[in-house]
């Protein structure tokens, strides 16, 4: 039979302050441009708060009944964390093979990490970084909570020794020592160049706060005052030093710039200051732990857990959506509000339905509730089943996950595949060879540009840019006449060796104008097509096109004005369209790189192929040796 659940005797402050800390973290993860550059010291919040509370409740358990009972400490424990952990695993683990790619990579370690309470070690073991964002895993957030639980499991085994200790304050005074030792190891492991990660995510190296908690929690036990005063200090001056100190939190969340330098220093720093704000928001009969536990703090601080959970996995599986890559290639500032709302919605949800059943009633009692609603009412009924029928798709889809899971993402097959080549190259012995081109430099008189009133509005610049080019452009020009003239400038041997074409303004285009510019300037010349930029329905079509028809000529590139443009419009007339002098300067310098580029890529291919004749040349002569 499962024990009742111990009564449960709130402590001021502790909900508002969770709900500070998750919000630092959620800030920091999904706006990592903003303020926040930090914001993983909300992860250390947690981290003393965990420590302070654990003790607090093994404390007073020992003091009520004489001793520790830890098969129920182990239980309660899994009520409050498996429950939100399974829901969030399997949903995000489905919603990941829905998505598919680089998104399932190692999928099968992380559910194991999730799983076992081991995320950390497991991440570490397998390569995974915390302050590098390539390549995300989607349960990384859940390193902390590993580090929490193997803190649950391991301290109850060690509080008897600290417990023969004479005195709550000699008993603090050791968990501090060990506090310090602990940091002490992250400062010079760091200094000694170890891997940040490793240090970051240690149970050994990270472990400060949640000891100093327990500093707090031996040094708080037992405490009876009969006035509402912390250490002399009166009401009013305790709700100033713990706003103070809550504020200089999130200070030392926007110290730095978001770079793993400012750690260790930047979470021990936020660790001291949330023990003061622990020790001043518990002390019996403070203000501040009520000022602190504001309604819609302490709501979300009652929620944070599945907040944290849930946003991480969110923000991994979005931009993923968005852009096939991890949060590092950018999330839109409201995708990422979005993120924040759903996480929000989620973790109420879980909250609802799905852990407040099961820390009320255990695991059994939930079964039995479930049971029982498909013995209810319809409506209830088909509620129950409903939960049932998703349980059972998120299982299946996990399991999908993890079958389906890459070990490596395309980008490190690619680079692996570079190395390897790489390697293979340096093994074998070769003469030395001709190195190959650098990068080519065009003079302005072997380009011919041909184009309509956006090239005209450039033309000083590309004069400035590539001096002697030869530009005939005209205001509303299309690409029908644009071929005209290219056949014309052919014809009377005019057409140089390179030719720009940017004639996307004033119409979609046509592959049989393409073409014709491309048969008149041959296969001894390269075409240089210029995309559009314009507040018009028809550019993006002209675009694709362009695009398109360059990717089946060899001979053919794209220079890129709507992606030079994009974002700085200031540089443009007022119709949004025609370059100002500016403007008219970047038109023409990405031309020029355009050109440049066709001439650089022009040479390398003739370097290679002179270097695969000499290559067969020399194989042919050593067959003939032999």
């Amino acid at each position: 039979m499962t024990p009742p659940p111990l009564p449960r005797a709130r402590i001021a402050g502790l909900d508002g302050l969770r709900a500070v800390a998750v919000i630092l973290v959620v800030v920091y993860h999904l706006f990592p441009a903003g303020l926040l550059r930090s914001g993983y010291v909300g992860v250390d919040v947690f981290f003393v708060i965990s420590g302070f509370l654990i003790t607090t409740l093994l404390l007073r358990e020992r003091s009520r009944e004489g001793r520790i009972r830890l098969r129920r400490f182990w239980v309660r424990r899994a009520r409050r964390l498996l429950p939100a952990l399974a829901t969030v695993v399997t949903v995000s683990a489905s919603i990941a093979w829905l998505v598919g790619g680089d998104v399932l990579v190692d999928m099968g370690l992380q559910v194991l990490g999730a799983a076992t309470f081991s995320y950390n070690w497991v991440s570490m073991a397998d390569g995974g970084t915390y302050f590098s964002a390539a390549d995300p895993e989607i349960f990384r957030n859940l390193w902390s909570l590993a580090v929490e639980e193997q803190f649950y499991l391991l301290w109850p085994l060690l509080l008897p020794l600290f417990l023969l200790l004479p005195g709550r304050r000699s008993r603090a005074a050791v968990a501090l020592a060990l506090a310090a030792l602990s940091g002490a190891w992250a400062f010079t492991s760091v200094a000694a160049g170890a891997d940040l990660t490793r240090v970051y995510f240690g149970t050994d190296t990270h472990a400060f706060g949640l000891l100093i908690g327990v500093a707090v929690a031996f040094a708080l036990h037992g405490l009876v005052v009969r006035r509402p005063s912390v250490a002399g200090v009166g009401p009013v001056w305790g709700v100033i030093v713990g706003a103070l100190a809550t504020a200089g939190i999130v200070g030392a969340a926007a110290v730095g710039g978001g770079e793993a330098i400012t750690f260790p220093a930047s979470s021990l720093a936020a660790s001291l200051l949330t023990a003061v704000v622990l020790v001043i928001a518990a002390w019996p009969g403070s203000w501040f732990g009520r000022v602190l536990d504001v309604t819609p703090l302490r709501w979300l601080g009652e929620r944070s857990y599945a907040v944290y959970l849930w946003h991480w996995p969110l923000l991994v599986l979005l931009s993923f959506q968005l852009s096939g890559a991890g949060p590092e290639a950018g999330v839109p500032v409201m995708a990422s509000a979005g993120v924040a709302a759903a996480s929000v919605v989620a973790a109420a949800l879980s909250y609802r339905w799905i852990e407040q059943p099961v820390r009320r009633h255990g695991f059994r009692g939930a079964f039995a509730l479930a049971r029982h609603g498909l013995r209810s009412r319809p409506s209830r009924r088909a509620a129950t089943l409903a939960a049932a029928v998703a349980a059972a798709l998120a299982l299946g889809g996990t399991t999908a996950a993890v079958a389906a899971a890459p070990r490596e993402t395309t980008s490190q097959n690619a680079v692996d595949a570079g190395r390897d080549a790489l390697a293979q190259a340096q093994a074998q012995h070769h003469p030395t060879p001709e190195p190959a081109p650098g990068a080519q430099t065009v003079d302005g008189t072997r380009v011919s540009a041909v184009g309509d009133s956006v090239m005209l509005a450039s033309a000083p610049g590309l004069l400035q840019a590539m001096p002697g080019i030869a530009v005939d452009a005209e205001v509303s020009r299309s690409l029908w006449a644009g071929a005209h003239i290219v056949e014309d400038l052919a014809a009377s041997g005019e057409l140089r060796e390179y030719v720009v074409v940017g004639l996307g303004t004033n119409g979609p285009v046509s592959t049989e104008a393409l073409q014709r510019i491309v048969d008149a300037a041959g296969p001894e010349r390269y075409v240089i097509l210029v995309n559009a930029s314009a507040p018009r329905d028809w550019i993006p079509g002209v675009n694709r096109d362009l695009t398109a028809f360059a990717a089946t000529h060899p001979r053919v590139a794209v220079a890129d004005w709507a992606g030079a443009i994009a974002g700085r419009t200031d540089l443009l007339a007022g119709d949004q369209i025609h370059p100002e002098s500016a403007g008219g300067e970047l038109y023409a310098s990405m031309v020029k790189r355009a050109v440049d580029g066709a001439a650089t890529q022009l040479a390398t291919a003739q370097w290679a192929a002179e270097q695969t004749r000499t290559t067969l040349l020399e194989m042919l002569g050593a067959d003939e040796d032999q």
